[in-house]
């Protein structure tokens, strides 16, 4: 395979990818804002809440236009980039990509005209109901879309069928409710509720800083704070629920985001740590550190909830423990190799009518089919992901976590107290908390999706056994054209967002 092609086409597909979860978080969480803050409308009376309300809606609206746009191409990729994944296990990703296009994505689009365009020709009560609809709708897109992908990071209710060389799915409901996928949705979602929160409370923040607005930003800032306080608090027990999943069904990822070379009792968590900037040692890909500052056990108790277990590291998974059970990837690559060798043995079995051979070999294949994935690896050390930007991208994403639940206490009590004005150092921070927000989700997307490389279905298919046999000029051709129309639709919303915030609400007042 042509390691240029391969490294081209996820170059696409991660810059559709980031690009398009610019759009997503924001709309995941501000359409269950907008919902509480017209429920408030509802429940008083006060047509400040509906105001409030409609202000946040127009921002809704152009984000989510521009992510639809933008998740299309992403579906599209996985036809013209990555034929040999959909062909191999069309059967069951496709499944709740097709769920997720006939339920969610007709019941958020039918309900948002209502939302946008029926103020004044259906009832109230109706109009809310649409609303939280809409949010509903968009949360479920957001689900059958992170099934998909946690089928990736964890192969469930599936079996392979050699007649037809492909995977195919046995239960629906292990693929929807496998642990990964709710754990992975929850997570996500709640991901993008912080975010709304933060970009609340940052606009609302610069409202204030130019005395404007001052009763929208002080309402949308309690609202925010509250509801990005109690996502964030849910945020840390599904990242804790990911981290002991990763560790049991992703052990390489776990390892090389915690830069653990060496398996250990005992696991210290690396708090803070820096690695030397020397290139990754080509035999083993081990990192060493110039500095670090640690938790003892906390890393053995955050993977198995026990201080005394055993953390498994790249050395035991690459090249085996036989005291821990581990077998070496070696090992597994030969195994994957005979499944290989035994499915090509049976397709010519069959197709020359030869009964026993054929059983023969669907015996090898069942006995070696979970290592499959395994017989497309040249060598051993391909299997460890980039461990740089994985173990820096965790550290990053949790860290900036932290900063936001610190942000969301201090507004809540300036709000309370009703001390939030005048305050211009914390507008500040507010207003650049936004940003640093959008690039906490997408280390997350960079922990979960660089860190699994190179499989792009765990232990079944890698990246390299997936890509289309495409020209790589031709990808190459597609990558600039998306980078130049992706920008500028990202542009393109940023202005249109600055120059509905410089308005406020001074149409709505006309109205």
């Amino acid at each position: 395979m042509d390691v240029a092609l391969v490294d081209w086409s996820r170059a696409q597909f991660a810059l559709t990818a980031i690009y398009h979860w610019f759009f997503v978080p924001l709309t995941l969480g501000l359409s269950f804002i907008i919902a509480f803050m017209e429920s408030m409308y509802i429940k008083t009376g006060n047509e400040e809440w509906k105001k409030i309300t409609k202000f946040w809606m127009t921002l809704f609206g152009i984000n989510f236009a521009i992510g639809v746009a933008t998740g299309i191409i992403l579906e599209f990729e996985f036809g013209t980039n990555w034929s040999n994944y959909s062909w191999f296990v069309g059967d069951i990703f496709g499944a709740p990509l097709a769920v997720e296009g006939i339920l969610a994505f007709f019941l958020e689009s039918t309900f948002i005209a209502v939302m946008f365009f029926g103020w004044n020709k259906v009832g109230k009560r109706f109009h809310l109901l649409s609303t939280w609809l809409v949010a509903i709708g968009a949360n479920l897109s957001a689900l059958w879309i992170l099934v998909a992908n946690a089928w990736m990071q964890y192969p469930a209710g599936m079996h392979f069928n050699p007649d037809t060389a492909r995977n195919e799915m046995l239960n629906f409901w292990e693929v929807l409710f496998s642990p990964v996928a709710i754990n992975k949705f929850l997570h996500t979602v709640q991901s993008g509720y912080v975010l709304a929160a933060v970009f609340v409370i940052g606009v609302s923040s610069w409202y204030l800083m130019k005395k404007r607005e001052i009763m929208l930003a002080k309402r949308s800032i309690l609202v925010a704070s509250v509801f990005g306080l109690i996502m964030s608090v849910f945020l840390i027990l599904t990242g804790d629920g990911s981290a002991r999943l990763m560790a049991k069904h992703q052990p390489v990822k776990f390892a090389a985001m915690e830069n653990l070379y060496e398996g250990q009792q005992h696991a210290p968590l690396v708090a803070i740590g820096f690695l030397k900037s020397d290139k990754e040692s080509a035999e083993h890909k081990k990192q060493d550190f110039i500095t670090k500052i640690e938790i003892p056990n906390f890393l053995s108790y955050m993977a198995f909830l026990d201080v005394n277990a055993y953390v498994p590291g790249i050395k035991d998974l690459i090249h085996g423990n036989p005291n821990q059970g581990i077998m070496s990837t070696d090992e597994k690559m030969v195994k994957g190799k005979m499944a290989i060798t035994a499915l090509r043995d049976y397709k010519e079995a069959k197709k020359n009518n030869d009964q026993a051979k054929a059983d023969s070999a669907l015996g090898i294949l069942n006995a070696n089919i979970g290592y499959f994935g395994y017989g497309h690896l040249n060598d051993v050390h391909d299997a460890i992901p980039p461990i740089k930007i994985t173990f820096y991208s965790f550290r990053g994403m949790v860290g900036l976590g932290f900063w936001f639940i610190i942000l969301f206490i201090l507004a809540l009590v300036f709000v309370y107290k009703n001390k939030i004005e005048n305050k211009k150092w914390f507008y500040v921070l507010a207003i650049i908390t936004i940003p640093l927000a959008y690039l906490a989700t997408q280390l997350g997307w960079i922990v979960a999706e660089v860190g699994r490389q190179p499989w792009i279905i765990q232990d079944v298919m890698p990246t390299s056994a997936a890509v289309s046999k495409l020209q790589t000029g031709s990808v190459i051709i597609t990558f600039i054209l998306f980078a130049i129309t992706f920008t500028i639709l990202l542009i393109a919303e940023i202005k249109i967002m600055l120059t509905q915030i410089k308005k406020g609400t001074i149409e709505r007042r006309a109205e």
